[in-house]
């Protein structure tokens, strides 16, 4: 990892940028997030990304916000995660707070709806970006487990219509519980030896 002379500065206006021009949602920033933290400062891999993702988005809360959380924590322990965390609430809190003086204007402008109903469409597609790049870098990966997990909740939420918080549940479980039992194994080979 590289580090820059004030990972702090760096770390609350990397977040701070992404949250202020990052509209759509959490899956949006999650592309905006691996270009720069993987690509471009290289302070984390790419599966590392992937398992924050993964994370954050079983927990409570919104997806950006606790990605910037494992992230900062991560990077600078639990001064690192509340940097991150100002930086990525802060842009939302300020344009919300901005918006609310003006929200009568802004409702019934037609410019604005037709705006925002565009903006749809760019959203629809970032969300697809981001899906086919999760999905190949699961599949590039050669993992089987990850990528029967994949497929499986994908028809257990699009063909049975399962909810998704036990899809959720049981993907954590299949992912878990390989790894609990190599250790165990790998406890018990170590005791022998």
């Amino acid at each position: 990892m590289k580090e820059p002379q004030n990972l702090y500065r760096t770390l609350f206006t990397s977040t701070f940028m992404l949250s202020a021009f990052t509209f759509g949602g959490g899956y949006v920033i999650v592309p905006l997030m691996r270009k720069k933290f993987v690509e471009e400062l290289k302070w984390i891999e790419d599966e590392e990304m992937l398992n924050m993702i993964s994370i954050a988005q079983s927990s409570p809360g919104a997806l950006a916000v606790n990605t910037s959380v494992i992230l900062g924590y991560k990077l600078k322990g639990i001064k690192g995660a509340l940097v991150t965390v100002l930086g990525t609430i802060l842009p939302p809190l300020l344009l919300l707070s901005l918006i609310s003086l003006f929200y009568a204007s802004f409702r019934d402008n037609a410019l604005v709806a037709a705006v925002l109903s565009t903006m749809q469409a760019g959203v629809a597609a970032i969300i697809l970006h981001v899906v086919y790049t999760m999905t190949r870098s699961i599949l590039t990966s050669r993992n089987l487990t990850s990528a029967l997990i994949l497929f499986t909740s994908l028809l257990l939420v699009i063909l049975f219509q399962v909810p998704i918080l036990p899809v959720l549940i049981l993907s954590a479980l299949a992912g878990f519980l390989p790894d609990l039992s190599m250790k165990k194994e790998g406890e018990s080979h170590d005791a022998v030896s």
